[in-house]
């Protein structure tokens, strides 16, 4: 299976939300939670934001912030919950685990998810604060200029890893 921008979206969204500080297992849940919301954002989904947005002041002084039902990441807002006592997000009622993660996102690099994860970490450090901070800007800055080269170089790092 080829690695695609939909794999692409979920490890450099769990490598930005590690960066700025989340816990290894609750980054990949950020990033397979923002790379579904992404796919469904393309399919026409518009999000009705029923929580207020924050400042930009508290943004920065804050990047990450946290209350009983949400989440926050820079601009970038999620819902979570409560699986046997560990916290996830959570898009259309269903929680983002590491199981899933692992699922629908690892199983396309087979042993060279190690690889990638560590080339995505390297990527995020290498990037602008400000460009993990707003949605935007993580979105033109750093996925979209590398999106499809990484896709392809990671299908390629995976098959060789195969053979």
């Amino acid at each position: 299976m080829a690695v695609e921008r939909f794999q692409v979206m979920a490890v450099l969204q769990a490598a930005r939300a590690f960066t700025m500080g989340l816990p290894e297992e609750l980054a990949f849940s950020w990033g397979l939670n923002r790379a579904i919301f992404y796919a469904a954002a393309k399919r026409g989904f518009k999000a009705k934001p029923s929580v207020k947005p924050r400042t930009k002041e508290a943004i920065v002084q804050r990047p990450l912030e946290e209350t009983r039902d949400t989440y926050f990441l820079g601009d970038e807002m999620a819902y979570k919950t409560e699986v046997d006592k560990k916290t996830y997000f959570t898009i259309g009622g269903e929680a983002q685990t590491k199981e899933e993660f692992k699922r629908q996102i690892e199983v396309r690099f087979g042993v060279a998810f190690t690889k990638a994860w560590e080339e995505a970490l390297e990527i995020m450090r290498g990037s602008n604060r400000q460009a993990l901070l707003w949605q935007s800007q993580f979105y033109d800055q750093v996925y979209k200029p590398r999106r499809d080269e990484l896709a392809a170089n990671w299908t390629k790092m995976a098959k060789d890893t195969k053979t």
